[in-house]
């Protein structure tokens, strides 16, 4: 009886939302890969060139690094056809993977070490994603890009657009030009802002092209090419700012704090547009909440452990001993930072 009742409970996962946690797992992989393929192309231009972290560009003449975008785009577009499939709640949290994927490869490629408490953490964020898997809700059933424009046209999304918007050129003109080097929230707080706004519109780019291939065609309408402008806008400020990222600080952390702005935004957003929680029982939602903490621990665990030093030294600024070829400390800190820390320690 107790088997038959936990059955009517359960009634699984829908086809689509199947379809969607397979693309997402793919995705997961080749972003995951990318990072890495990525920062060996930028440290290999940056070390004949002026760096992107400085400003430059020499980055697109790399051909290392056109691989690493390519395999991200692999994964962005398996991303996409996830969110045409399966509502932001489920796919966005899978990024956790990218980030257990990212953070193998760094320690096996890159040298950033990965230490016990950092493999404690790769099982916290695969646990956190099995639970939200099992517990989330059905995709919304839309049969029409102007529905989800009203969706987004509503005075709730509308309000949190305009923060985010505001939040962004805050950060831009005012906080990169002199904290930009030297704290990493502010390139990706402009990443994560951003790619909340470019999940929501890629959900809806998504959902007009499926409903376009299945025999009704959405591409007549403004609205998806509004959308489609969002996506391309959002995608170039994100592609910029993450490179950004990237260049001047660790991998392994700008993958787990990158990972956690963004679903905690993206996630939130698509709640208020789409209201998925209006689908799911409290008992459902509080599940998913405990999963989703469950992902931030492991990535959070995953973040402290790259400022555990060897020597298990105590000092507040942990200052690497060496460098390698391209002119980086061994926890990939630029030097001219490390000199600015010995200074202010002097």
């Amino acid at each position: 009886m107790a088997t038959q009742s936990w059955r009517d409970s359960y009634k699984g996962m829908s086809s689509d939302n199947i379809k969607g946690l397979v693309l997402a797992l793919s995705s997961s992989f080749f972003i995951g890969a990318s990072f890495i393929v990525k920062k060996k192309g930028l440290k290999k231009a940056g070390a004949s060139g002026i760096r992107a972290g400085s400003g430059g560009y020499s980055y697109l003449y790399e051909p290392l690094w056109w691989v690493g975008m390519i395999t991200m785009i692999v994964g962005e577009i398996a991303n996409f056809a996830a969110y045409a499939f399966a509502p932001a709640i489920l796919v966005t949290p899978l990024g956790a993977l990218s980030i257990i994927i990212s953070a193998v490869l760094a320690h096996i490629i890159l040298n950033e070490k990965l230490h016990i408490f950092g493999i404690l953490g790769c099982v916290l964020c695969v646990v956190g994603s099995t639970t939200i898997v099992l517990h989330a809700p059905q995709e919304r059933e839309i049969e029409s890009v102007i529905e989800v424009w009203d969706l987004a046209t509503e005075p709730a999304f509308l309000f949190y657009a305009a923060l985010v918007i505001t939040a962004v050129f805050i950060l831009i003109f005012h906080y990169i030009p002199d904290y930009g080097q030297t704290h990493i929230m502010v390139y990706i707080g402009v990443c994560s802002l951003v790619g909340s706004l470019s999940v929501m519109s890629v959900k809806a780019l998504g959902i007009a092209l499926k409903l376009t291939l299945s025999g009704m065609n959405q591409l007549i309408y403004p609205q998806t090419w509004a959308f489609t402008l969002v996506v391309i806008t959002c995608v170039l400020t994100q592609m910029n700012y993450l490179n950004k990222a990237l260049d001047t600080f660790n991998t392994a952390v700008v993958s787990p704090i990158y990972y956690v702005m963004f679903t905690s935004l993206t996630i939130l957003a698509s709640v208020i547009m789409f209201k998925d929680w209006d689908r799911q029982s409290p008992t459902q939602i509080v599940t998913e909440m405990c999963g989703f903490v469950t992902i931030l621990s492991g990535t959070f665990l995953l973040h402290k452990t790259k400022d555990m030093a060897d020597d298990a030294g105590s000092l507040p600024v942990r200052l690497p001993k060496h460098t390698d070829d391209d002119g980086y400390g061994v926890e990939g800190i630029p030097l001219r930072r490390q000199e600015s820390s010995r200074s202010a320690q002097n």
